[in-house]
């Protein structure tokens, strides 16, 4: 499911329970210096990054004393301009945004989860980077993982990164896998939701959905600031030649934490040819 550009005015993108993706959730918010913002979402546990701009976030859980996490989010004009930070926010607490800098775009990702953990911060210096692929073969990608391997045993369901291409044009998500059935170890249900971002921000890609049959599927145009939602499906995307793509992703598990991705059986050849792969694969954990 495709969802264009738009000004949401601080209000979800993919609210709680959704028809097509339940298992997430996804919000984008635009402070100035000195604004607010608060939430709480019940059932869900949610993971502030900071796309642009710098935040104070305070947790808070009825009867415990409150979380205080200063100067989350170092980043300038884009989400190229620096490493993301974030705060990890349990289920049954409620978040208070306070602006620091000028002006700050921030992402809130979520997944259901029903058990309440504790709060804590992910600094530029903890986040989990890893570089795969090549210009040979069109794949040349960098992950950054926010909630990753190092936080597996602080997170309950939601697992979130930024994907960047390396250098301009070519294919992301490839070859092209699908999890949207739980029969481990094969596979596991994973809804997921992608916000684009492209540089230049005249840049464009195409994300394509072909069904878990492997029938004809359909091509979307994604521009800057596009969301997509993937309930099932095999899901791989491209960006045009010259420019730069970015993508926000967000995964929430069904039945456990780590991601088991199936790779379309007629092209899962590729793991052995794209370099890194198999340690890309690894780290969705």
């Amino acid at each position: 499911m495709h969802i264009p550009p738009h000004e949401n005015a601080n209000k979800p993108i993919i609210d709680a329970h959704h028809a097509s993706v339940p298992l997430t959730f996804f919000n984008i918010v635009k402070l100035a210096k000195g604004e607010n913002f608060t939430y709480a979402v019940p059932d869900y546990e949610t993971c502030i990054v900071p796309a642009t701009g710098c935040i104070d976030i305070t947790v808070t859980a009825t009867g415990n004393a409150d979380h205080h996490f200063d100067k989350i989010g170092n980043r300038g004009s884009d989400v190229w301009d620096g490493e993301p930070e974030a705060v990890y926010v349990p289920t049954g607490t409620t978040a208070h945004l306070t602006c620091q800098s000028d002006n700050a775009e921030i992402f809130v990702a979520g997944a259901k989860f029903t058990d309440t953990l504790t709060p804590f911060a992910v600094r530029r210096d903890e986040i989990d980077l890893v570089q795969y692929g090549s210009d040979d073969t069109k794949t040349h990608r960098k992950i950054k993982h926010i909630l990753g391997q190092k936080q597996a045993d602080k997170v309950g369901r939601l697992l979130v990164s930024e994907l960047f291409t390396v250098g301009t044009g070519g294919w992301s998500g490839f070859p092209p896998h699908k999890h949207d059935t739980d029969r481990k170890p094969d596979e596991t249900r994973h809804d997921e939701v992608y916000n684009f971002r492209f540089r230049p921000d005249f840049g464009f890609g195409m994300q394509l959905l072909q069904p878990s049959d492997g029938g004809q599927g359909d091509a979307f145009h994604i521009t800057n600031g596009s969301t997509f939602a993937i309930q099932s499906g095999y899901h791989p995307c491209v960006v045009a030649p010259g420019y730069e793509m970015y993508y926000f992703t967000i995964l929430g598990g069904l039945s456990q934490r780590p991601l088991v991705q199936y790779f379309q059986p007629e092209h899962a050849w590729q793991i052995d040819v794209i370099p890194g792969i198999k340690d890309m694969i690894a780290k969705f954990k």
